[in-house]
């Protein structure tokens, strides 16, 4: 199990001091919202770019945005490993996927809770990760929906038995007890936000999420 802490619950008044303290982790999910496909502004490429040097762990960017395509080159140059859009903004998939690939990083599909598996079947053999989302789009600190856990039972089926291989991350509310739930699930990724940053001790948190 990897750990994706999502900096949107950090402190950005000090944020290479925050990202320190989650070093341990093999991810750090970054939240990009336009104020149109969901209801909240954050950051941009700059904040990208800012703390690439101080960070080796993975940067996996993921795109609430209404045109995300608009935006990949400006992520990728940023320092983002991995980019995840959401189906439902994207009108062509295959070539916002081939696009990401041939630039070099990898392409992952995301969707809302309503939005049910069966959309992303035509595209998985194509990419490399699937975001479920365990809350609405939006904001931090929601509680986990547990109608997510299906969804990731039917990734983890999906997976065995075409024999494609992609990451089933997991995003919203995720604590001690939800990463157990999903962990159970099939879930391969966690992303935590408040869970983590909202503790003194993150490494515990991190671990806990993990184990």
């Amino acid at each position: 199990m990897r750990v994706a802490p999502s900096i949107l619950s950090a402190d950005f008044s000090r944020l290479k001091e925050e990202l320190d303290t989650v070093k341990s982790a093999e991810w750090l999910h970054i939240d990009i919202m336009d104020g149109h496909f969901v209801p909240n502004l954050t950051i941009g490429p700059a904040v990208v770019k800012a703390v690439r040097p101080h960070s080796d762990q993975v940067f996996d960017t993921h795109l609430m945005l209404a045109d995300p395509e608009a935006y990949f080159d400006a992520f990728i140059k940023a320092g983002s490993d991995q980019i995840t859009f959401h189906i439902e903004a994207v009108a062509d998939v295959v070539e916002a996927i081939d696009t990401l690939h041939e630039k070099g990083v990898k392409a992952g599909l995301s969707l809302k809770p309503k939005t049910p598996v069966a959309d992303l079947h035509p595209y998985l053999d194509k990419i490399d990760l699937v975001l479920v989302m365990s809350v609405e789009p939006g904001f931090g600190g929601q509680s986990f929906m547990e109608e997510a856990l299906p969804k990731i039972r039917e990734l983890k089926e999906w997976k065995a038995a075409s024999g494609h291989d992609f990451d089933i991350v997991v995003d919203g509310g995720i604590n001690k007890k939800t990463a157990a739930l999903c962990r159970e699930a099939g879930a391969d990724v966690l992303v935590a936000g408040s869970f983590i940053f909202g503790s003194e001790d993150r490494e515990k948190r991190i671990e806990e999420v993990r184990s």
